[in-house]
């Protein structure tokens, strides 16, 4: 891929507010994206993140009215997700130990240098040290899933929409209801839809990079 194609898959990368209700990602493409997001980076490869993919019509309907700026992707996206942030990513935790172990195959000894440098760094560089603060730290990873989610759909001309808009408390409350999250170790980080536009692509207006960019010699 050379620079214009690069520059214009940026271009291409739209925030879709009306999808074609009738055009459906092909299970080939969607399991492209979802690799993407597996392959995503994170703080310390920590990987704190989960996806729901909402398919059942009675948890959208149900999700309509408290999720606002997510009606439009909820009546017509192919694919509807939620993305989760992991809560409580301590040095000692159970995840930790799990990532560390059955994911990069490593022993783990909350004692080892390993895991004292983690915890160095959460405690002290970050100041991590609320369940607040793990919480916001897991969500921005989240963010990385989901930039990488949205651009390889642009890749594979597929449209999506980052979603914000919805109350937090009353989403999460409902989902917990419905036994599909556990608070206590996961929270909603935000919504994503993905499908095929039923709108034309506006230009994208933003500030001038002398705006946003400074060298520093």
């Amino acid at each position: 891929m050379n620079a214009e194609e690069i520059l214009a898959l940026q271009h291409r990368r739209f925030a879709t507010k009306r999808y074609d209700k009738t055009k459906k990602i092909v299970k080939k493409d969607w399991q492209v994206i979802l690799e993407a997001a597996r392959l995503t980076p994170s703080s310390l490869g920590l990987e704190p993140w989960k996806i729901l993919l909402l398919e059942n019509e009675t948890h959208k309907k149900a999700l309509f009215p408290m999720a606002w700026g997510a009606q439009a992707s909820l009546e017509g996206a192919s694919h509807f997700v939620i993305i989760l942030a992991k809560k409580n990513v301590t040095y000692d935790s159970d995840y930790v130990k799990h990532i560390s172990e059955t994911v990069k195959g490593h022993p783990y000894d909350k004692n080892s240098k390993y895991a004292q440098k983690l915890k160095d760094y959460l405690e002290n560089d970050a100041d991590l040290n609320t369940p607040r603060a793990l919480f916001d730290w897991a969500s921005k990873q989240t963010y990385l899933l989901l930039e990488n989610m949205m651009m390889t759909a642009a890749a594979l001309d597929i449209d999506s929409c980052p979603i914000e808009g919805f109350n937090y408390a009353q989403v999460e409350k409902y989902l917990a209801t419905q036994g599909l999250i556990d608070l206590d170790e996961y929270g909603v980080s935000v919504m994503a839809s993905f499908g095929y536009r039923d709108q034309e692509i506006t230009p994208k207006k933003r500030r001038p990079l002398s705006e946003i960019y400074q060298v520093i010699k």
